[in-house]
Parts: structure tokens; sequence; C-alpha cells
């Protein structure tokens, strides 16, 4: 089964993960530096699916700080590439998911989506 695009690469992404689709917050690219610790301690109790857009060289660190926000087991999925040769989406846990990128270098467009608090 294949998900096709439309104008923006995170809807796919949402349907691929397999999370709850229902209610979902978009937050886009995070803040480098200013705000982002305390985007992410507002995130934590988010009840809604997440969906964020990340560069593949930010990737690991990202999930590294998911985890201490959100915890290991919160369930995610990392889609890179949507519809390309070398589409992936890769689901488990938010630990499962980092240690796997920490022995894959990833390349390309990436959409991460992450379950909501339950």
């Amino acid at each position: 089964m294949e998900c096709l695009p439309g104008a923006t690469a995170f809807v796919p992404a949402l349907v691929n993960s397999g999370i709850p689709s229902n209610r979902f917050v978009f937050e886009g690219f995070l803040p480098l530096k200013k705000g982002r610790q305390t985007l992410f301690k507002n995130l934590a109790e988010e009840d809604r699916t997440m969906i964020f857009y990340e560069s593949p060289v930010r990737l690991v660190k990202t999930l590294q700080e998911f985890i201490q926000y959100f915890g290991a087991d919160r369930f995610c999925c990392v889609s890179r590439e949507l519809t390309k040769l070398f589409e992936e989406n890769r689901r488990g846990t938010l630990q499962e998911v980092c240690d796997h990128f920490k022995q894959k270098n990833p390349k390309g467009e990436i959409v991460i989506v992450v379950a909501g608090k339950d």
C-alpha cells in the first residue's frame, strides 16, 4: 500500500505512521535554540499526535531530546524521502527509532510523527 503526496509531506507521513490521525498538531521545524526547551516541556503534556520536520544532521539529537521530555517508550515514526526511491518509514518507540538512526546516517527530507501523551 502506498500513500501519495499532496502539497505537503506531513500528511503522507501521518498516514504511514499508523498513529491516530483524528487529532494532531503540526509543529513544523523546531526552534534551534531560543524557546526549544520550553516548547519541549509544553509538548510533553500534549495529547494530540505531534508532527515535526527535521534535518538529517539534527535527527538523532532531536530524538534524544524527545526521549528526555516525552519518555523513551513513546511511540513514533520517522519518515524520510517520502514517495522517492529510498523512502523509509521507521516505526517504534522513541528509543528504538533513535537507536536505529544512530547506526544509520539518514539523508533526505524527514518528518517525525510522535504519539500524544496517553
